[in-house]
């Protein structure tokens, strides 16, 4: 079976996430397209990219374990996505040794909180989700050993606080 390229791996995390948003109402496919250049740029290989472009796909039912199982995907690009699909009950101690545990996970998984940490993104949130947030991202950054991100140039230590969990579903409430 020949494997998925690049472009057919996006095309499909872009149409799984249709109608997707995070909270500021940007479509949910630049969170996306923002960690996979992340992995990209930190020196990622293919199957990390296109895990990265899969990362939540899984987690958020926009595709199903099924499909994972049977997808023209390496081995261990089915593994990162797995590694890093939450589970419901799961702590965050049990969620890093997975990740950590998964060769090629801790890659996208630094990509995708150093994107939800974007100040950009976090300046549409209230104080307290923001407050919240960079706590979960903090205690996540040091259960996987990761080192804290450089606060961008220009930007204040309270302007680059972590935020992450801002999916909703588009159309009426």
């Amino acid at each position: 079976m020949n494997q998925l390229t690049l472009a057919e791996v996006e095309a499909l995390a872009r149409a799984a996430h249709e109608g997707q948003t995070d909270k500021a109402g940007r479509p949910y496919a630049e969170h996306l397209a923002a960690v996979a250049e992340g992995v990209r740029a930190r020196g990622g290989d293919p199957e990390q990219i296109a895990a990265a472009w899969l990362h939540d796909s899984v987690e958020d039912a926009a595709l199903s374990e099924e499909w994972l199982a049977e997808a023209a995907l390496t081995a261990r690009t089915k593994a990162i996505v797995r590694a890093l699909t939450k589970r419901p009950g799961e702590g965050p101690e049990a969620y890093a040794r997975r990740v950590l545990a998964a060769p090629g996970a801790l890659l996208v998984k630094e990509s995708d909180l150093a994107h939800n940490a974007d100040p950009r993104r976090l300046a549409v949130l209230d104080g307290p989700t923001r407050k919240r947030l960079t706590e979960k991202y903090a205690r996540m950054r040091a259960l996987l050993g990761l080192e804290a991100e450089p606060e961008p140039e220009g930007r204040t230590e309270a302007e680059a606080e972590p935020e992450a969990e801002t999916r909703t579903e588009a159309g009426p409430a």
